[in-house]
């Protein structure tokens, strides 16, 4: 069976691509929705002085805000309809996944299968839409604020820039899931990845012109340029890693035959959690700079300016809370998307059992802590790539947003989009070779 898999993924060559047009309408839908989704962030909001607004931006870049700027495609910076992202529906999954272990009722949702999905999925969106009303809110107050962003500020300036935002954040909210349902990989991390690539080029402008000012030296743009390879090298080699358990079947007896005990191993990845836990922590992080960051650069309450000095880029606090959100996060996802007592149960009805573990509880225990231990790794790795931006910041004192946070993003999800479209191929040459077959059946 692994020699056929084999054969058939060293087949995958361009040919086949071309014969898969499943695939390619996949293809063509999810570059469409990128497409509509980039338009979206050159879209303003009415009432905004784009000079007044470029200017605000320029004070307030060096903070928090720049990150938030370089996740949502440089909307911010533009003050688009998209300007929040799809950061409110992040928040509101995780609340809801907090939620769902400490409420029973949305736990016992939970394990009610599809129908108790959709009703989560549900509360999620109604939680983005509070969350969005909120954060939109809070940015038009900001607005406001400001000298001379604002060119009719009033109640009808902040009711338009809040429907506007919370229209914006609920149709990529929708454009996600038509990406997922209808398109290759998953959706909302596709607008995300979407929102960095498309800031790479700036970026990257930005660092060259700051080594032509004279403000970055060469060896020192020459150093980020090579540890951004051996960050991407590093991050493939952790993703692709994994811990096999080994399962060991007993031997079986099919009429008068007796067939030998077959041998499988269980793979554990070492980082089980993904790309989520950087992203859900950015996400918190995100929410509260979002309603404080301009309010405290247009000279707000001294708390509030005090809250969003704490908070910046390179701060103790910053990078305390982020590492710790990221433990968290990888362990608390990795429970969620893994469970070592419902692996240990089908491993013990299909009679496959760990050598030297007994099946059942022994062997939910003995998964769990292996996980742990793999989790623990993990989660370390997370936290140096993603506050390698923040070392650097601290290093050199010149802002720099496309850091580890932003390769790790890039990197996983263009591996988890390449292996669904090989996913594809392979099913679909399979079908190939198996209507072949059943051709060639039929002339005999």
């Amino acid at each position: 069976m692994a020699s056929a898999a084999e054969q058939l993924a060293a087949n995958l060559n361009f040919s086949a691509f071309a014969k898969a047009e499943e695939l390619k309408k996949r293809i063509w839908f999810t570059l469409g929705a990128l497409l509509v989704y980039r338009l979206g962030t050159y879209i303003p909001l009415p009432g905004i002085n784009p000079e007044a607004l470029a200017q605000a931006f320029n004070q307030a870049q060096t903070g928090i805000v720049g990150l938030f700027n370089m996740f949502s495609g440089g909307a911010v910076s533009r003050m688009a309809i998209f300007a929040l992202g799809i950061m409110p529906y992040i928040s509101a999954s995780i609340i809801i996944q907090l939620m769902t272990s400490v409420v029973p009722s949305l736990e016992q949702l939970k394990k009610e299968g599809e129908q108790g999905r959709k009703t989560i999925n549900q509360y999620t969106r109604y939680g983005t839409v509070f969350l969005a009303t909120l954060q939109a809110y809070g940015i038009s107050v900001g607005l406001e604020s400001g000298t001379n962003i604002v060119e009719d500020p009033g109640m009808f300036f902040r009711f338009t820039t809040v429907v506007t935002l919370v229209g914006g954040t609920v149709f990529l909210m929708w454009l996600g899931e038509q990406i997922t349902a209808r398109g290759i990989g998953n959706g909302i991390s596709l607008i995300i990845f979407a929102g960095i690539v498309a800031e790479l080029p700036s970026a990257i402008a930005g660092t060259l012109e700051l080594g032509r000012q004279g403000a970055l030296s060469t060896p020192l743009i020459l150093g980020m340029i090579a540890l951004s390879v051996v960050v991407i090298a590093f991050i493939v080699f952790v993703e692709r890693a994994q811990r096999r358990l080994i399962i060991q079947y007993p031997k079986r007896q099919v009429g008068n035959r007796m067939f030998q005990g077959e041998s499988s191993h269980l793979p554990l990845k070492l980082n089980t959690a993904g790309v989520i836990p950087p992203i859900f922590a950015s996400s918190l992080l995100l929410m509260p700079a979002t309603m404080t960051s301009f309010t405290a650069q247009q000279g707000g309450p001294d708390w509030l300016v005090t809250l969003n000095a704490l908070v910046g880029h390179g701060q103790p606090l910053y990078m305390a809370l982020y590492a710790a959100l990221i433990v968290f996060f990888a362990f608390f996802y990795t429970a969620i998307v893994f469970n070592p007592a419902d692996t240990a149960d089908n491993l013990k009805k299909h009679g496959g059992f760990i050598p030297g573990i007994r099946p059942g509880e022994r062997t939910a225990q003995h998964i769990d802590y292996v996980l742990t231990r793999i989790s623990v790794v993990g989660a370390i790795y997370l936290v140096i790539v993603c506050l390698l931006p923040e070392f650097l910041i601290l290093a050199t004192g010149v802002p720099f947003y496309f850091g580890g946070t932003s390769l790790l993003i890039v990197v996983s999800v263009t591996m988890d989009t390449v292996s669904q479209i090989q996913g594809h191929l392979l099913a679909h040459q399979y079908e190939g070779l198996v209507k072949k077959a059943k051709l060639r059946g039929k002339r005999r």
